[in-house]
């Protein structure tokens, strides 16, 4: 067995031939290896330049988003003021067509400011 172990991890030595056509298959060789390598190398770069691409698109269309979502809650917070801004304004416009009638206006005092004409006595009531 140690005999059969001895021959099997001992190389022979073998010369190469060196002539041109064996230059040449090896020039050959080297060529391809090299060409091989550039080509891995130009895909890798091209690689990380297309994942940071993707990475700069992908943060630019979440920050977008969360831009549009925050523009569109202000939106609707602005329109929810706007329906009560419109509600006191009908409310506002209804008492200015009320004070400029008369009787309103003399309703009013009289019951605020406890305003009476001549010989008329204000009772007030207290409020339950």
């Amino acid at each position: 067995m140690s005999l059969k172990r001895e021959k099997s991890t001992a190389a022979p030595e073998v010369a190469s031939i060196q002539n041109d056509y064996v230059r040449s298959v090896e020039r050959k060789e080297k060529r391809q290896m090299a060409h091989k390598v550039r080509l891995f190398r130009r895909l890798a770069v091209f690689g990380l330049v297309v994942m940071l691409a993707t990475i700069w698109i992908g943060t630019t269309i979440y920050a977008q988003s969360q831009t549009l979502t925050e523009k569109e809650q202000l939106r609707e917070e602005a329109q929810l003021a706007l329906k009560d801004v419109k509600k006191e304004q009908v409310k506002l416009q209804e008492q200015i067509i009320l004070l400029n009638d008369d009787e309103y206006l003399a309703k009013l005092a009289k019951k605020e400011l406890f305003v009476s004409e001549n010989g008329e006595i204000i009772f007030t009531l207290p409020e339950k």
